[in-house]
């Protein structure tokens, strides 16, 4: 059995793993998802990591433990993984950072926004379109999608400038999960994140838009699961 902590991404919850949650228990291993302080403006990235620290204890460790991020999840991660010993970590459509760079730095540094507008031009205005069902949730169900937003936490204006001053990246073995049908970071982004920080140029790919744990559990349940089985 392996655990796996789940970080959730800006504006989000743990609920928003849920599926994930439950398709890992069907196949065997433990994990945790908790709300981290990402809506309050005195939260700290270390104050973020602790709350999953503090998840985690007391839980069944199983084998390893393998920490995942979802989008600015993965600000957190690294943290994580590293005081916590985890054997991997995981970007789903990650904002891999780099020391010294905020999340708003990083959407610069990406070239985010040349990317969006290309994407844009290419799908009719559908990528960086101002409807959150269009641009989050055009193919999670409805009824979730709807439940989503209405979950919705604020994020920490304070942490979105914040610098990220965490160990390197590289330390702890690393996977990144390109989400294809991406409308919020295009998958060119995603690929160049992967490559450029992460040293990796062929990454894993599962066919959904940007939250791909409520659109397709399964298939992200899936990838993670052998992550581990590959790795024993």
């Amino acid at each position: 059995m392996v655990t796996f902590a789940l970080v959730h991404g800006a504006g989000d919850g743990g609920w928003a793993w849920h599926r994930v949650q439950q398709a890992l228990h069907a196949r065997g291993h433990a994990s945790v998802a908790p709300d981290l302080p990402t809506d309050r403006e005195d939260a700290t990235w270390d104050d973020c990591a602790d709350a999953m620290l503090a998840a985690l204890d007391g839980t069944p460790r199983g084998d390893a433990l393998v920490v995942v991020g979802h989008s600015a999840g993965s600000m957190i991660v690294p943290l994580v993984a590293a005081r916590a010993s985890a054997v991997l970590q995981v970007h789903v459509v990650g904002l891999v950072p780099r020391p010294g760079e905020s999340p708003m730095d990083w959407f610069e540094a990406v070239g985010w926004a040349d990317a969006v507008e290309q994407a844009a031009r290419q799908d009719g205005g559908l990528t960086g379109h101002a409807d959150p069902m269009v641009a989050f949730y055009p193919d999670v169900p409805r009824v979730l999608a709807r439940l989503a937003l209405a979950r919705e936490r604020p994020t920490s204006t304070a942490l979105g400038e914040t610098p990220w001053s965490g160990p390197d990246v590289s330390d702890v073995p690393a996977r990144y999960v390109v989400t294809a049908r991406d409308r919020f970071i295009p998958p060119a982004v995603q690929r160049r994140v992967a490559a450029e920080r992460l040293g990796i140029t062929d990454p894993d790919v599962v066919q959904t838009g940007h939250c791909a744990a409520l659109a397709d559990p399964g298939a992200l349940a899936d990838l993670l699961t052998g992550y581990v089985e590959r790795a024993a």
